[in-house]
């Protein structure tokens, strides 16, 4: 791999042990998650392997919070959900349809009360 391959692997594989470790995940769980080996993933981290396509989607999904695009670092959204952000979004994705409408019906009410509170 020429140097430049080289860089990009290893940023890839940066962002991909921080965000396992942000959810204080171990490659055994991330594995067991994914169905990708330990030592695959771990590869991935050291920037020994690179990752395809495939793989950074299984990856994605299972981390919950980050994209694709995001471990590519193609992708130039915000970094990935706080812990806070990530806790409203699965308590969204459990409630049933009733559910959903108050919790966007109270962000909003709550977004608009935040909103008028602020000074010009």
């Amino acid at each position: 791999m020429d140097p430049a391959a080289l860089a990009l692997t290893a940023r890839i594989g940066q962002r991909l042990r921080a965000e396992r470790n942000r959810h204080r995940l171990s490659l055994a769980d991330l594995s067991a998650r994914t169905g990708l080996s330990k030592s695959r993933i771990s590869n991935y981290e050291q920037g020994l392997r690179r990752l395809g396509l495939e793989s950074a989607c299984t990856l994605a999904a299972a981390l919950e919070t980050v994209t694709p695009a995001w471990l590519f670092g193609l992708d130039h959204a915000p970094d990935p959900l706080t812990d806070e952000e990530l806790e409203l979004l699965r308590r969204f994705r459990a409630a049933d349809a009733g559910g959903q409408r108050t919790i966007v019906a109270v962000t909003r009410a709550i977004a608009i009360c935040c909103l008028n509170r602020r000074e010009p």
